[in-house]
This record gives structure tokens, sequence and C-alpha cells, in this order.
């Protein structure tokens, strides 16, 4: 019989996620849990695809900030405007992630949902990464995406529950995971239900709706799902609340952390990282019951796209 899971190394977590799914989804389990309660939530940015050396929405605002500073070069000289342009990351880090969000917002005002899908999808058609020289699209998990397609198998619901931009995901995760849109949910601008040209339209406003971070995760999940999760897999200390709710359910629980520690196949970081640092949840994992999940030592292989090469990444 094939290995669902061939990306991962044998070992103690590919053991534990077969294990959980087995008596999660065998019929006549003793921890049997019926399907409308196998709900799975993935954080993204770091859980799904390649994070550094910033969120890949970063690299879409700064392509979108310079266009509108040809239109006003004014911007050039504003933070955060100015750190966009120039490529500045280490003052973009020190915006932390809200900022991000709410410039992104920001720079989207007056446009309807579908517009902003349409720019989302023509910069993916050709946007790369500048360090690893392949589309942002390629640099997908395949051990992650292994992972969700054996538990769709199994009769998983499976969600996207992340900081970023809930459209920007929209527009990519039904072909990069097979996750559709009504099953993402992300950080949001306000919208605003107006009519254009003799029928309502959607538009986005340049006010935060909701940023998904930290226990926002758990009040959406709550809001846009009803159930609590059981199985959760995240990267950061932003995802340590879903974990943990997701972990303290009644039942059989499984919640994932992933730890990037390999230099050499993509990035290793952790605490350091300021726009969304891993320190608190790799620190208490043990205490809180979430399994830790090394790139280095579980995963044979990282990105979708084996044609994928990096060369000293760090």
């Amino acid at each position: 019989m094939p290995d669902p899971l061939s990306g991962w190394n044998t070992g103690p977590v590919k053991s534990a996620i077969l294990s959980f799914v087995d008596k999660v989804a065998l019929p006549g389990s003793a921890e049997f849990v019926p399907a409308a309660d196998r709900i799975a939530v993935f954080d993204n940015d770091g859980t799904l695809w390649c994070e550094q050396p910033m969120p890949v929405q970063g690299f879409f605002l700064s392509d979108r900030v310079k266009q509108l500073a040809l239109k006003d070069p004014s911007l050039k000289e504003r933070q955060p405007f100015k750190a966009f342009i120039e490529g500045d990351h280490k003052t973009l880090h020190e915006l932390g992630k809200q900022a991000l969000q709410e410039l992104m917002f920001a720079t989207h005002a007056g446009m309807t949902e579908r517009e902003f899908a349409t720019i989302a999808q023509g910069w993916f058609a050709s946007a790369k990464h500048p360090q690893l020289g392949a589309l942002f699209t390629q640099l997908t998990y395949r051990p992650q995406i292994e992972l969700i397609g054996y538990l769709r198998d199994n009769g998983f619901k499976i969600y996207v529950v992340s900081g970023g931009g809930v459209d920007f995901i929209r527009a990519f995760a039904a072909e990069a995971y097979g996750i559709p849109p009504e099953q993402v949910i992300g950080s949001s601008a306000k919208l605003k239900a107006e009519v254009r040209d003799g029928r309502i339209d959607l538009l986005k406003v340049a006010d935060l709706g909701s940023f998904d971070d930290r226990e926002a995760k758990v009040e959406n999940i709550g809001l846009h799902i009803g159930r609590r999760p059981i199985l959760a897999f995240g990267n950061s200390d932003g995802d340590l609340a879903m974990l943990r709710y997701t972990r303290e359910g009644r039942g059989p629980r499984l919640a994932l952390l992933l730890h990037h520690d390999d230099p050499e196949r993509e990035f290793a970081y952790d605490r350091a990282f300021k726009i969304s640092p891993l320190a608190e949840a790799l620190d208490h994992a043990d205490d809180y019951g979430i399994t830790c999940v090394s790139m280095r030592r579980d995963w044979n292989t990282v990105f979708a796209d084996r044609r994928v090469r990096p060369s000293a990444a760090a």
C-alpha cells in the first residue's frame, strides 16, 4: 500500500499522526470521531508555505506600494511606504504583523473583492521569491500538502486559519491546497455593500475588521466554524492559542508545531523573527501537550515543487 505521507520521515511524529487518524476515522474504533467533528485547522505562513524573509503578502504589498508611488511620489519619503519601496526588511520586521495588515487594507480600499482577486491572481502568476528564485506558489511544503490530502481522504474538513489577509489567501488556496474560499479564515478589512451600475457589490474599506492572530484565531474559529477542531497545525506564538484550544478539548486531539530548523533546505529561525516569533510555544509545548515537528528531522523533502533548490538560504 502506498505511503500517504511519503514526505515524512519514519519516526515518532509521523507515527503519532498516522495513529491519531486511524483511531478517529476508523469505524468501530474506541475513539472514533464522527465525520462532522473531524475538523482540522492549519496556519498558513510558515506552516503551509515559506514565510522568509517576510510573509508572501509582504512582497505583494511592496509591489502594490511601488505602483501607488508612481502616482504619488511623496509616498517614497513616508513610513512605512518608504521601507516597502526600499526593501528595508529590518524596518518591516519592526512594524510587526498587524501594521503590515493595516497597510495592506489601506492600499486596497475602494476596490471590490473580485477586483482584488484579479490583481492577486495576476501577481501570483509571475512573482518570485527574491532568494529562492521560484514562484511563490512553488514554495508550498510537500509534506503538508500530503497531510492535507491524507486528512481529506479520511473524512476531515480542513480550514486555513491565518493572520494573512483572507482575500489574499483565497486567491490561491483552492489551487495550492484544494481548500475552497469558504474554508479560509484570515485577517480582514471591513466591507461595505454599495450599489454600482444597478447592482450591489462589496467594497473593501480602509479599516481593519479582524486581525486573525493569537486569541482572535480561537474566536474566529468559534464564529466561522462553530466546532472545536480536533487537529491543529501552526508554527509560531501567534498559533499557540489555536493549538491549545484544539488540544484542550475532550476526546482524541492532536496539536502540531512546526520548527524551522533546516537552514540547508529552507531557513532556520524562531525567536528572532519579529514579525511572527516562535518562543513561548516552543518553550511550553510539552506543558500544553503540543507535538513539535522538526523540519530537519521529520521531513525528507520540503517544497512541493522539487525543482526548488535552495542554496545557503539562511
